[in-house]
């Protein structure tokens, strides 16, 4: 029986973050924690490093006991060949992840050992298993539970390279079905959405020095049970924090209300399209009948900024979509939008619903990268739909937009953080790149601190009436 080991966990690095036309810090924001979560379960004996590729140098001159690979669809050609090198030097290999658990028939054969699901249930069991000699071919999630989780090795993160290092997950999964996304695929056979004890994720915050978070859950207000306790224990905590939500959360209650004043300063939302068809195409529930307008001027009246995500080629999309969509976006005062291509994964409903069609072009997963066409296309042709996604980012993000967005605002305070935040993430790509280049990134957080100081409210965060979805479309 093994008593200790080399251990070597890596996230190869996403195609597109290679490409020349990458941009560094979209890829060195937040460390990712799936790594560092299952290295909490390996016995303190064992020697563990971790390495993302995305913000250093990976060394494969070594040669570990066992390699884990975090396997995401643009990185699985570099993963599988990372495994192949490493088995060819004696290690035994591990591979999982989202696209491992979607296509596990096209991981197999590069690993000794793959993880289907979340790995907080199999991982420990295949680590007792190893060290027996008896580890088996593939591990599968049984169990659907992070009531009990030990704390996540942050010791093992290079805080340095990151511009927010304080990432930290409380829920895993969406209670939402929407056929675009994996987490249907990847929690298949168990629950798709459940969270921590409120305690033990609190405790984690109390973990992590300074005041910004980055919450990397799907959907942070997705349990109102457990979200309302959380923001709760957080108020006094002088924490300033992001995450994501949903339109349908945001309307609901007085939900948002207490995560304002928990320190939510910026939320990712999904609008995703402002035509009705496309969210029941998509079965986007959650945004079918939801009044876009009143759920923005909510979160603008409590002060928080708002990352739109906008979803390009959906069937009932026209040649004026780009437009209407960038138009919207800037006339409602979004800080930043999030543009997609769709992109068909495989496991999901799009993707197999394509396939019977005949749609799926190809299965070169290094351009699955939401930014090049994949399928064949229906209201769109493939030029059209390139061409538009590429004018709208450089349309929303023109300096004259980012102006006008910003204008928007009816606090001078608010005016002047859209501005500030908007023109840092895009226009000073030169600055962020010597940043991450003399490891400096980290001095760069307390300006985003800064950036996302709590504004006043000036309005009733509550709108007496909702609007029916037809007022946005």
């Amino acid at each position: 029986m093994l008593i200790s080991m080399k251990i070597k966990m890596i996230l190869p690095a996403l195609t597109e973050a290679k490409s020349p036309f990458w941009r560094p810090i979209k890829y060195s924001l937040f460390p990712p924690l799936g790594l560092a979560t299952l290295a909490a379960y390996c016995h303190q004996e064992d020697e563990v490093v971790l390495t993302d590729e995305h913000v250093e140098e990976l060394n494969t001159d070594d040669e570990p006991d066992l390699v884990v690979i975090q396997v995401y669809i643009t990185n699985a050609f570099r993963a599988y060949r990372l495994a192949n090198h490493y088995r060819a030097k004696g290690s035994y290999v591990c591979l999982g992840g989202l696209h491992v658990t979607s296509l596990p028939e096209e991981a197999m054969p590069h690993a000794n050992t793959i993880f289907l699901g979340p790995g907080e249930e199999c991982w420990p069991r295949f680590l007792k298993d190893f060290k027996l000699g008896n580890a088996k071919k593939v591990h599968k999630s049984l169990e659907r539970s992070i009531d009990v989780i030990p704390p996540i090795r942050r010791d093992l993160i290079k805080r340095h390279l990151y511009l927010v290092p304080n990432s930290i997950v409380v829920s895993r999964g969406c209670p939402h079905h929407c056929n675009f996304c994996y987490k249907d695929a990847f929690f298949e056979g168990g629950k798709s959405f459940y969270t921590q004890q409120v305690d033990a994720a609190l405790a984690e915050i109390d973990r992590l020095p300074g005041r910004h978070l980055y919450f990397l859950d799907d959907h942070l207000l997705g349990n109102q049970k457990f979200a309302i306790a959380l923001f709760e224990g957080m108020k006094g905590m002088k924490r300033v924090f992001q995450g994501a939500s949903t339109i349908d959360a945001i309307l609901r209650g007085d939900l948002i209300e207490k995560a304002a004043e928990a320190g939510l300063r910026s939320v990712f939302v999904g609008f995703e399209t402002l035509t009705n068809g496309n969210l029941v195409q998509s079965n986007k529930k959650q945004n079918i009948g939801k009044d876009y307008k009143a759920a923005i001027d909510r979160l603008h009246s409590l002060g928080i900024m708002i990352n739109g995500s906008f979803v390009f080629g959906l069937d009932d999309d026209d040649k004026n979509v780009f437009k209407r969509t960038v138009d919207w976006a800037v006339n409602n005062a979004l800080t930043t939008s999030t543009f997609h291509i769709l992109t068909p994964y495989p496991g999901t409903g799009l993707y197999n619903n394509m396939q019977e069609q005949g749609r799926i072009l190809h299965n070169n997963w290094d351009l699955y990268d939401t930014r090049h066409v994949v399928y064949k296309t229906a209201g769109l042709d493939e030029e059209e739909l390139k061409e538009g996604y590429d004018w709208a980012y450089r349309s929303f993000y023109s300096w004259k937009n980012i102006a006008k967005a910003s204008m928007q605002h009816d606090v001078i305070k608010h005016t002047i953080k859209h501005f500030a935040y908007a023109g840092g993430w895009k226009k000073f790509e030169p600055l962020w790149n010597f940043m991450i280049k003399t490891q400096g990134l980290n001095k760069m957080l307390p300006l985003l601190e800064s950036i996302l100081s709590k504004v006043n409210r000036t309005q009733p965060a509550k709108p007496e009436k909702l609007s029916p979805f037809p007022a946005i479309a």
